[in-house]
């Protein structure tokens, strides 16, 4: 992942969890539903093409007509430019391109809050017995 090496582990799920202009940050894991395990952080990303969610990508250098292709459309070569195959749920896998000025490999875990509208989970009883009769 350009110049980078994931760490051991299991990283089949990946997500966008943060996009706009000053960072592109990508949660992955072995299921992203309650926590995730690595994150990239892409400092000021100049050039975005990657689906929302992904799973299974297979990283590799970008070719010379991508990188001449960025180098056209952005009026120089971005410091970091990663590429990679990823199955987005379609019947092919898509090719996925980030250009951006830096790139931070985080592993670590991360807990994921509950969404909004997801129902309360009632908390540990502080009584060890039956409720008490509120007459």
């Amino acid at each position: 992942m350009a110049g980078h090496r994931l760490p051991e582990g299991s990283w089949w799920d990946w997500e966008v969890i943060v996009c706009n202009a000053g960072e592109l940050r990508l949660a992955a894991g072995y299921d992203l539903t309650y926590h995730h395990g690595l994150e990239a952080v892409f400092a000021d990303p100049v050039f975005v093409s990657c689906p929302p969610a992904f799973q299974d990508p297979a990283f590799r250098a970008p070719t010379a007509e991508e990188t001449d292709r960025l180098a056209r459309a952005l009026g120089e070569t971005p410091h970091v430019v990663v590429a990679f195959e990823a199955d987005a749920g379609g019947p092919e896998p898509v090719s996925c391109l980030v250009a951006a000025e830096r790139l931070d490999i985080r592993p670590g875990l991360v807990r994921r809050a509950p969404p909004a509208c997801a129902p309360a989970v009632p908390g540990p009883r502080d009584w060890p017995g039956p409720p008490l009769p509120t007459d």
